[in-house]
Order: C-alpha cells, then sequence, then structure tokens
C-alpha cells in the first residue's frame, strides 16, 4: 500500500450563473477558500493541477495563480472531458505520491453560462460523397446509426437497460430525478434548489427519451479546490486542521477498454466497473464499507446504470436497489445527497473536484442539513465521455 495521503481543505462556489466573473476569479475563489480551510497559503504549495474543459488553451491555471499569489511552483493544465476536475485531484495526488511535492493544490473550474447543447456543429451534408478524413468516410455518421451528443448517448444507455431487463421502466428514471431534486433543496451551493414531482419530470419538454429537461444537467458556471498532503506535509498544520483532515483511501483513473459495440457507440458502464473494480482494490474496501456515494447522473439514466456498475447492488438489481429506498438521503446507501449533477449543476472542469468536496464535507461531519449521520467512507465517480472514468475513495 502506498504513503498516505490526506485532504486537508476543500472549498466549492456555488454552481450558478456568474456573469461578473471569469475562470480565473471563480477558479481564484475556490483556491484561497479550500488554502483557508487548510491553514495554509499559495506559499506552501509545492504542486497545482488545474482542471478547465472550455478555455484549456488559455493557461487557466496560471490564470489562476495570477489571482492568488505566483510563486513559481509547477502548474499542470488539465482537460479530460466530464472527468478534467478529478483528474486535476489525481495529478496533484500523483505529484505527491511521485516525491516531488509534500502539498499540492487541485482546482476545477468552469465557466459554460448558457453554451446549451453541448455537441459539435454539424456539417452540411453535400449532395455527392466523396471520400475523406482519416477513413476515407464518405458520410458523416452522426444521427444516422447512433449519436455522439451526450443527451442521446445516455438516452441510448437507458434503453438498453430497459430492454436487458424486464423489471426496469422510464419510471424509475423519473424517480431518480424526483430524488435528486429533492436532496438539492438541503444543499445551498446547488444551482437549483427546488422540489419537483414525478408527474412534473415525466410531463417536462422531452430531450432525448426517456430523458426529459428536468432529468438532464444544467450547464453551469462554478469552481471547487482542495488542498493534498502527505505525512510530512500533514505535520506542519495546525491540530485543528489535522483533526479533520480526511484520508484519499484510493484514486483511480482509466480509459476504455475495446468493446465491440464501441464501434457503433460510447459504452458508459464498462469503464466504470473497471474504475470501481480496481479503487476497491486499492483502498482494501468494498462497496459494503460505503456511507455515501456521489456518483456521475450527468443524465437520470444514467445513475440507474451506475448503482451496478459501482457494485453498490448485485448485477440486474438496480431497479430492486432503487425501490427500497436504499439511495435517498435516509437510505442505507445514501447517492447523490447534493443533489447530482442533475440540481447542483455540472461545470465540467468542477465537477470531479465538487464530488471530492461533498464527500470530505459529509465525512467531516460539516455537511449541515444534508449531513449523513456518522458518515466515514464515501466515494466519488465522475465519467467523461471520450472515455475518461475516475473514482475516489475517501474515509475519516
Amino acid at each position: 500500500m502506498s504513503a498516505p495521503i490526506w485532504v486537508v481543505g476543500a472549498d466549492m462556489t456555488r454552481f450558478t450563473r456568474y456573469d461578473d466573473a471569469d475562470v480565473a476569479t471563480l477558479g481564484g475563489t475556490a483556491a484561497r477558500g479550500a488554502l483557508s480551510d487548510a491553514g495554509v497559503t499559495i506559499h506552501e504549495m509545492q504542486f497545482v493541477a488545474v482542471g478547465n474543459v472550455f478555455e484549456a488553451l488559455t493557461g487557466v491555471g496560471q490564470r489562476v495563480l495570477h489571482e492568488i499569489g505566483m510563486t513559481g511552483v509547477p502548474v499542470v493544465n488539465v482537460v479530460n472531458a466530464c472527468a478534467t476536475g478529478a483528474t486535476a485531484v489525481r495529478a496533484a495526488i500523483a505529484a505527491i505520491r511521485a516525491g516531488e511535492a509534500d502539498t499540492a493544490l487541485a482546482v476545477g473550474v468552469e465557466q459554460l453560462g448558457k453554451r446549451g447543447l453541448l455537441a459539435a456543429p454539424e456539417e452540411p451534408r453535400p449532395a455527392e460523397y466523396t471520400p475523406r478524413g482519416r477513413d476515407g468516410s464518405v458520410l458523416d455518421t452522426e444521427g444516422l446509426i447512433g449519436s455522439s451528443t451526450m443527451p442521446a448517448v445516455f438516452a441510448e444507455a437507458g434503453v438498453e437497460y430497459l430492454a436487458a431487463n424486464p423489471e426496469a421502466s422510464a419510471d424509475h428514471f423519473f424517480r431518480i430525478a424526483e430524488k435528486n431534486h429533492a436532496h438539492s433543496t438541503l444543499n445551498p451551493l446547488a444551482q437549483y434548489r427546488k422540489r419537483f414531482s414525478f408527474d412534473q419530470i415525466r410531463d417536462g419538454d422531452m430531450i432525448a427519451w426517456p430523458n426529459t429537461a428536468l432529468m438532464c444537467s444544467p450547464t453551469s458556471d462554478g469552481a471547487a479546490a482542495v488542498v493534498v498532503v502527505n505525512e510530512a506535509g500533514l505535520a506542519t498544520l495546525d491540530p485543528g486542521v489535522r483533526a479533520r483532515a480526511v484520508r484519499v483511501a484510493a484514486s483511480v483513473l482509466v480509459s476504455d477498454p475495446w468493446v465491440p459495440d464501441a464501434e457503433a457507440r460510447w459504452d458508459v458502464s464498462t469503464v466504470t466497473r473497471n474504475a470501481a473494480a480496481a479503487a476497491y482494490e486499492q483502498a482494501g474496501l468494498g462497496p459494503e464499507d460505503l456511507d455515501l456515494v456521489e456518483l456521475h447522473d450527468c443524465f437520470a439514466t444514467a445513475e440507474l446504470l451506475h448503482y451496478e456498475n459501482l457494485q453498490l447492488c448485485k448485477p440486474g438489481d438496480a431497479v430492486r436497489f432503487l425501490e427500497s429506498g436504499a439511495p435517498w438521503r435516509d437510505g442505507s446507501l445514501p447517492v447523490n445527497v447534493s443533489g447530482g449533477l442533475l440540481s447542483k449543476g455540472h461545470p465540467l472542469g468542477a465537477t470531479g473536484v465538487a464530488g471530492v468536496y461533498e464527500i470530505v464535507t459529509h465525512l467531516r461531519g460539516e455537511a449541515g442539513d444534508r449531513q449523513i449521520p456518522g458518515a466515514r467512507v464515501g466515494l466519488a465517480h465522475v465519467l467523461g465521455l471520450g472515455s475518461a472514468c475516475a473514482v475516489h475513495i475517501l474515509q475519516k
């Protein structure tokens, strides 16, 4: 087992729209909050990793340090689809594990504003087709033999699950959205804090069946940050900070293995199953040890699949798990008590760090009205199409 690493500082902004702030301002706000939470300044940080997607070519990490202090330390700018923030956290952890630093700061930040559907613009299709592109393709297949747009990908995954599990119905996806919107009413940092009924969710504008508008994560602005340290770094901190430290039991990042279906569409399940299995092995813990989970519910259909992919229940038992009430805040294994991406929001570069922040806050007993009593172990999961999947297991 590798030497222990702890999260000693964590903070996030509310996820919402910020018309009067840019990514540097938002990232700097979260970074200063995490540093203050750890009782340190940027001068004690020996490595910085900053995740951002849509401004990745603009040196967001360096821009954040312009806000909080330019100290000359190594800065890594990270982009890895929706797993960008979690990848920044893992980069900070990896730098410490490699012996390059005793202390590190990881920040995730995004300003999506009103970008709407995050998809590449479609090129007009010519009347005559000539071979072009890396494979000599004669036709853009988008929308003809599947889709790479996110609503379609996760709608297809949900429909596939319904076909393979006769006990499942679209009603179960509606229930998941109902749960997460209800959870968000207790989270002051969530973009939306409104409870919606089953009927309101079911009857909302259809985006990609079975996902209606209230079953899709909103684009958001926001930032989150964590400070991580090894034993040497921990020893330099005040006793009160050390008492609130949360151990990183596992930090895992994987990409897609080849599967036959990948030729036609994204496989959102195998990569998550592989990441979860590796994380449990690294942590020396199992799903039975978890007290809460923050998983990547970019669409309501995704959450039901990930109950099984993360081993929260046995294969084929996701419906039974949901119907038992287990993933509700007062259930046996609460899932997305933050409101999840569906209500908390989904600023791509910040999402993975925000999941770690949520788990850390509960393990410290500092989650306020949404606190899971006695939480000792939590799991944060994030999935970026392409694909990249990160799982962090944290332990108090």
